[in-house]
């Protein structure tokens, strides 16, 4: 649940924690032993792409509800064990080159075994955007049963024992999420947190924080944010209902709920905007100058359009700016991409504006550092790596005329 949220691995692993102690109490309260309630809790943790940091987790988490669970004095210290159960987060799960779900999922169920779950569901690749159909179905099965059979995961009791690198993340994840357990267990435990909306914010300041980083294209969720595949279609059997999580204003509630919605969504609908307007506006880009600048601005250039639904068309390395505009004129282009050095661009900005006519929109790829002296000579837009992905991609649709 934290996961889906968009929560980090510490509060996930506080937060869950504390939940489970919220339990045991509530049980003691109404006279059931330690002994029984810690041997029937079983706790449910989300497993995202950041291989290490996952398996650690769960073993920060078995070595956290030891100490949590002894404090309750059982008798049979068999039970102060965590039994887990790991499911695939669908935070990092996409609707467009569905396939690489697949590869996500895989790494996920790895972590999972190899940090000591007890029990895992793989989810199918599909199960974000559509119900999942009998081929995704039995993929989730066979990514278990690989791990299983034909990697031996089960053959060794701790795949991950002895390894400096895990047992020191397992330290740091550990220290970290103790001291967020302890402060949550200071505000009156679990349900008090919960009530004041201490664990809310936490995690949705968290959430925002990634989905900046999906935007920045920091946290890359590949065919999505990054080689999007140009001419991919809408899924078969795609449903905005599964893809999207709609959060419709709360009545009055003790309790705020956790927002679940995944990473992808809000490039995910930018581009399904472009795509089912029917005309999907000609990116057209414009390579010049320095040939090594000029193909690595071009290629940044089409992952950033493409990953919003335009169609965009890409050209070798141009003799004159004239030449490319030409092009870009018989294309229908809406917009054209200069792409070129920034040393290059004091020359061939001016011509680009002498050359484009009305109606098509000319970007610079890159902020060079005569950016205000182009803008000044009627060039207004930039991309670069330090531009907002969701932010920009929005702003093209308002100015090719794409509504949300």
């Amino acid at each position: 649940l934290f996961s889906d949220a968009g929560s980090d691995t510490v509060q996930e692993l506080a937060f869950g924690l504390s939940m489970g102690n919220e339990y045991i109490a509530a049980l003691a309260a109404r006279g059931i032993s330690s002994d029984l309630a810690l041997s029937r809790l079983k706790f449910g943790f989300g497993t995202g792409s950041n291989y290490f940091f996952e398996i650690a987790k769960l073993r920060a988490a078995r070595l956290l509800w030891s100490v949590i669970a002894g404090k309750w004095e059982p008798h049979d210290t068999a039970c102060t064990r965590m039994c887990i159960h790991s499911r695939t987060t669908r935070w990092n799960k996409t609707i467009f080159d569905p396939w690489v779900n697949m590869l996500r999922t895989q790494t996920e169920a790895m972590s999972a075994v190899i940090g000591g779950a007890d029990s895992l569901t793989v989810e199918p690749f599909d199960t974000v955007f559509r119900e999942p159909q009998e081929f995704s179905e039995r993929i989730a099965r066979n990514q278990q049963l690989l791990l299983k059979e034909e990697a031996y995961f089960s053959k060794v009791a701790d795949p991950g024992g002895g390894s400096y690198y895990i047992g020191q993340l397992t330290r740091i994840l550990a220290e970290n999420a103790w001291r967020l357990f302890v402060e949550t267990e200071n505000r009156g435990g679990f349900l008090a947190a919960l009530k004041d909306g201490f664990i809310q914010q936490k995690i949705k300041e968290t959430a925002s924080a990634r989905r900046k980083n999906i935007a920045a294209r920091k946290e890359v969720l590949t065919g999505t944010t990054q080689y999007p595949l140009p001419d991919e279609s809408i899924p078969e059997g795609f449903s905005a209902g599964r893809a999207f999580t709609e959060h419709p204003p709360q009545a009055d509630t003790e309790v705020e709920p956790l927002l679940i919605a995944r990473g992808a969504e809000e490039i995910e609908k930018l581009r399904l905007a472009a795509v089912n307007s029917g005309k999907r506006p000609v990116i057209f880009l414009l390579p010049a100058g320095n040939p090594v600048m000029a193909v690595t601005r071009s290629q940044f250039s089409l992952n950033f359009f493409a990953s919003g639904g335009y169609r965009v068309s890409v050209n070798p390395v141009f003799e004159t700016v004239g030449e490319g505009v030409k092009k870009a004129v018989a294309a229908k282009a809406s917009v054209i991409v200069l792409c070129s050095s920034d040393d290059d661009y004091h020359r061939l900005a001016p011509e680009l504006v002498s050359a484009a006519p009305a109606g098509i929109i000319p970007v610079i790829a890159g902020n060079p550092p005569a950016a205000e002296e182009i803008k000044k000579i009627g060039i207004k837009y930039f991309i670069s790596i330090h531009s907002d992905l969701v932010e920009t991609i929005r702003m093209f649709h308002k100015l090719t005329g794409i509504t949300d």
